[in-house]
């Protein structure tokens, strides 16, 4: 994916209404995106339905006399009681779910060193789980927080809506440098008011503050739990380049270090190593699957393949150690 850059003067394009602005240039990538993203998921991911939580669904319905191949675990004995004839317990299927994204654009994911910046990255993943929302039909909305702001897209259904929604995100200025970003204020705007049973999706660098376990685990009471952390190569080891200014974009503090140092990277490497693996266990508590997304790696071969194990049933749970990814 091209990264976008400043958009030339005049760029704009005229909005219509329940349309945010969006310079040429990006709608230009968004066409592109969608296209990737489209063409990819729609050639892998067969099926009349494409959710990220596939299945019969887990909210009771009515009963129904049971025939021969029907699941015995959903045995209604109240009603078999009564008739004297097995019946077994519908369920409401799993359609016209309620996907809430929750997108980190903090000062810390303008940063990249391969393909794309993680902000980029971000980006990609909203892309992905928007296009697989829209296309099975149910709502998705967004909690959006850069650190001086926080937007709210209510969750509605429809493609015009997902496309709403991705412009509303690319149009999302950057946060100044020195502002840090509040991860757990957005999820908190997702606890409450209380929704109904659905999804959330929070795509992250999982970076700075460690105080949003406590509100993603009360999501997880209620809501299927996704937790996309993307990263950079950067970020996990040091390249041996001589002296290196570090800049922190949340706090604005530089540290000047020497990278050639082997046992200075080394150490460098088993923090990184023992952050990621910690950020994997707070997700893991909180009871949310994980997908892991690299800037300088094939993101959506990982989303695909994520969606498959889920789509088979199989809980994609967070690597127990750093340094793995999250899909196999």
């Amino acid at each position: 994916m091209s990264r976008p850059g400043p958009p030339a003067a005049g760029a704009d394009r005229p909005a219509t209404p329940g349309q945010a602005v969006v310079p040429a240039q990006v709608e230009a990538v968004l066409r592109r995106l969608e296209y990737a993203v489209r063409n990819k998921l729609d050639g892998l991911l067969l099926g009349s339905y494409l959710g990220l939580v596939p299945g019969p669904g887990s909210e009771p319905g009515e009963s129904r006399q049971y025939y021969p191949g029907d699941d015995v675990r959903r045995m209604d004995w109240p009603v078999t009681a009564r008739t004297m004839t097995p019946h077994v317990r519908q369920t409401v299927a799993d359609r016209e779910l309620e996907t809430w994204l929750v997108v980190d654009l903090s000062p810390s994911l303008d940063f990249g060193t391969v393909n794309m910046e993680k902000r980029e990255l971000v980006f990609a993943a909203a892309t992905a789980i928007t296009h697989l929302t829209a296309k099975a039909g149910n709502r998705i909305g967004a909690i959006i927080t850069t650190g001086e702001q926080l937007s709210r897209i209510p969750a509605v259904a429809g493609t015009n809506h997902a496309r709403y929604l991705m412009r509303k995100l690319a149009g999302t200025p950057r946060a100044a440098e020195g502002r840090r970003g509040d991860l757990a204020m957005a999820l908190e705007q997702v606890r409450r008011p209380p929704r109904r049973r659905g999804m959330v999706v929070v795509i992250s660098d999982f970076l700075g503050d460690q105080d949003w376990e406590r509100p993603l685990r009360g999501l997880g009471d209620r809501h299927e739990l996704l937790g996309i952390e993307v990263l950079d190569p950067r970020e996990l080891e040091l390249p041996a380049a001589g002296l290196v200014t570090f800049v922190d974009p949340e706090s604005g503090e530089q540290l000047e270090v020497q990278t050639s140092d082997a046992q200075l990277r080394q150490r460098y490497a088993e923090a990184a190593a023992e952050q990621r693996s910690q950020i994997a266990s707070m997700l893991r508590r909180a009871g949310a699957d994980q997908l892991r997304l690299r800037t300088d790696s094939d993101w959506l071969s990982d989303i695909v393949r994520f969606v498959l194990t889920r789509r088979r049933g199989v809980a994609v749970r967070p690597p127990s150690r750093a340094g793995m990814i999250g899909v196999h």
